[in-house]
């Protein structure tokens, strides 16, 4: 019997049944198509040997006018710089305790110690660096307690627990002296989302563990306008407290009774309430981070605790870099001063300061123009005069400083800052600069904003509405094309907006956990054309898998692969992706980090004619090269053969037993000629695999003996 040539449409479809993409591939793994041929992708090794902490959810690479190179790395805990292999810790400082306002104590047999600090405004997990104090007396020494510490507790207000690295014992007695200073850096954020930001997420918003906490002191009837607590201190006029569901507004305070409230404020419900049930105060914390957010609440400037995980946005001012933690102030790195300093808030560093913006979604610095935007801003200060901006954010407002000053955001006739306001849209949600505009997306729309000159320095003009994004990390753009990943298709924008065309749009759409979708990342291969999007599977909390648009070749790909930021090859050499607690180099080798990377595809069903007939299988001859390979023996993937009755049996079924019909596989190396295979089955798929260390295997047009069966 001649051979049949086995041709194949380039590109993954999954949007289709098996049977329909006859010709076409259906599964893959840990591959791409190159001039329509599937190969194996190329492997990763670890860029540092060592770890950072928390999940890292934005990259940003730029050089100094030296020539210094810098990574910057924003985890849901810390943002570092990596520069020649050392991961420098410039996470902000928010606060700076005096001398003697911490006291430790200690209990015999325990890591834990109880820290007392009032009004520290720390989160759980937040970290404390103690200097100056003096040991416990026992094993809790100086060099125990003088060191960077997480806070595993907030207890309330004002006092948390630490775990140390040694067990007290009973000398342990002391409160670590009269001069410990305890420096607080910005509050972590959270490494997975937590479903809703208003009413009914948590307690009225979510909850806050850094907010004064009292008990209450009676029992309270849901008439009651005069509450006892057990202390009324810290609580003022004009506070809102929260107990059990129920938002209470205080009247005045008189020692330890709350006069003249307000119950049921702000749509809740008045309700009785036991005697020593927690009194929380939701509005009016000595520290503005500590009070909660919700629906009817406006969000308080400065550094909050919200039920959105923890993001980050950076640009390199020349050679400094700016970073913001979304929905939180504006830092500064000035490179001047080296890699063992941290980020200053923008407010404070040295020069005529109006107006800098305190609450910001996104940061991004102008290349062709050279002004810092603000993107979901707070408002101007109320005058000229002032230092920052009004605290209250606005999701859709667009803030820019004036030309080349990145602290001087007040409008005026001697400067170019102003601002803009997005008009379609209830948020703002990224902005991605391309060679001509920045492209601004809302939840609903995507507007161009360009440079025009003065007076008004910059315009805008809506491109599309009725559109969606899933996140402040998923789009992503090479030269003047930006792609993008919505709730449920693909979009790219090309001069003009429009769906792009996806043969996995189902496959991905319907296994995809929704609640986490601000986690998907979009990043650019631009040596291989490709745009990935890493995203978490429906049954995953975290990136699990990826998306992959070829846009050279116009084909979609897919895989397994846990990696939270990405950025293209640069200045560097590689592609560096995060994963873990590591960064990888990518396209670097065709392992998995030394490890054997499995990667596999497999074709839709082949049959005869209208596959009413039987087909049988004797002879494969493959077309597959080992081309540079670093196998120190014989690559070799493998050559599968799966057959089938019926469209519904499984391709996977290894036992001749009614519809299912054995699967035939062989090994093929560098010089192997032919395969001598039997399988019979009314549809057929092939599969290549290797999971071989070192191997890289492309793949072309294999020829099949296969002959027609009969029906039975």
């Amino acid at each position: 019997m001649p051979l049949t040539k086995l041709q194949f449409k380039p590109g993954i479809n999954r949007d289709i049944t098996s049977y329909s993409n006859e010709g076409g591939w259906y599964d893959c793994d840990k591959i791409r198509f190159r001039f329509g041929y599937p190969e194996k992708m190329g492997g990763w090794e670890k860029y540092l040997s060592s770890t950072y902490l928390g999940s890292a959810r934005a990259l940003h690479n730029w050089i100094a006018l030296d020539g210094s190179n810098y990574l910057g790395i924003g985890t849901h805990l810390k943002y570092y710089i990596e520069e020649g292999q050392s991961l420098n810790d410039i996470t902000p400082i928010r606060a700076t305790t005096s001398a003697g306002d911490v006291t430790f104590s200690a209990t015999n047999g325990s890591k834990t110690i109880a820290v007392a600090d009032v009004n520290h405004g720390a989160d759980q997990g937040a970290f404390v660096t103690f200097s100056d104090a003096a040991s416990l007396g026992g094993t809790v020494t100086a060099a125990v307690l003088n060191t960077e510490h997480t806070i595993t507790r907030v207890v309330n207000g004002s006092n948390y627990e630490i775990e140390v690295t040694a067990a007290a014992n009973g000398s342990d007695t002391g409160n670590g002296g009269s001069s410990t200073v305890g420096v607080y850096q910005i509050n972590a954020g959270l490494d997975s989302a937590v479903g809703g930001t208003g009413w009914g997420a948590g307690s009225y918003g979510g909850t806050t563990t850094s907010g004064l906490v009292t008990t209450l002191n009676e029992d309270l009837d849901d008439s009651e306008t005069t509450i006892t607590v057990t202390s009324g201190t810290g609580i003022a006029a004009n506070d809102v407290i929260l107990i059990e569901e129920e938002l209470i507004k205080v009247g005045g305070v008189s020692t330890n009774d709350l006069t003249g409230c307000t119950r049921g404020h702000l749509g809740t419900t008045a309700a009785t309430h036991s005697n020593g049930l927690t009194v929380q105060l939701a509005v009016g914390n000595a520290n503005a981070s500590s009070d909660f957010t919700g629906w009817g609440v406006a969000s308080a400037g400065g550094l909050t605790t919200t039920t959105q995980i923890r993001l980050w946005s950076h640009d390199n001012f020349g050679e400094d870099l700016l970073i913001n933690p979304r929905d939180s102030l504006i830092f500064y790195w000035d490179r001047t001063n080296g890699t063992s300093t941290r980020a200053v808030e923008l407010s404070t560093i040295t020069g005529t300061k109006t107006s800098v913006p305190t609450k910001v979604k996104q940061v991004l610095v102008s290349d062709q123009d050279r002004h810092v935007i603000a993107f979901g801003s707070d408002g101007l200060g109320a005058n000229s005069g002032a230092t920052q901006g009004n605290g209250v954010q606005d999701p859709l407002l667009i803030r820019f400083s004036s030309q080349e000053n990145p602290i001087d955001w007040f409008p005026s006739a001697t400067n170019t800052a102003g601002d803009l306001r997005l008009g379609a849209g209830s948020t703002f949600v990224q902005a991605v600069e391309t060679k001509r505009e920045i492209l601004v997306w809302t939840d609903t729309a995507l507007t161009s904003m360009r440079f025009i000159g003065p007076p008004f320095t910059f315009g805008l003009q809506q491109l599309a509405s009725n559109i969606t994004i899933a996140g402040p990390n998923a789009a992503a753009g090479t030269e003047d094309v930006v792609f993008w990943m919505g709730i449920d298709t693909f979009y790219i924008y090309a001069g003009q907006t429009q769906q792009l065309p996806c043969s996995v749009k189902d496959y991905v759409f319907t296994d995809f956990n929704i609640e986490q979708r601000e986690k998907v990342f979009a990043g650019v291969n631009s040596e291989f054309s490709e745009v990935f999007w890493f995203y978490p599977s429906a049954g995953s909390v975290d990136n699990d898998k990826y998306v992959v648009y070829n846009y050279a070749e116009k084909v979609w790909y897919y895989g397994d692969l846990s990696r939270t930021a990405w950025i293209d090859r640069g200045t560097k050499f590689y592609p560096v992706a995060a994963g873990g607690q590591y960064l990888y180099n990518h396209e670097f080798g065709y392992d998995d980090d030394g490890s054997a990377m499995n990667s596999y595809i497999e074709s839709a069903a082949i049959d005869i004619g209208d596959g009413d007939k039987f087909a049988y299988i004797s002879k494969l001859i493959p077309d597959l090269t080992f081309v540079g390979s670093t196998a120190l023996s014989s690559p070799q993937a493998t050559f599968t053969v799966k057959a089938r009755n019926f469209p519904g049996a499984s391709f996977d079924a290894d036992t001749v037993s009614g519809d299912a019909v054995r699967t035939a596989s062989s090994p093929v190396e560098t010089y192997t000629n032919q395969l001598f295979l039997r399988a019979r089955g009314r549809s057929f798929a092939l599969r290549v695999s290797a999971d071989a260390v070192g191997a890289k295997w492309k793949l072309g047009s294999p020829r099949i003996d296969i002959r027609q069966d009969g029906r039975r």
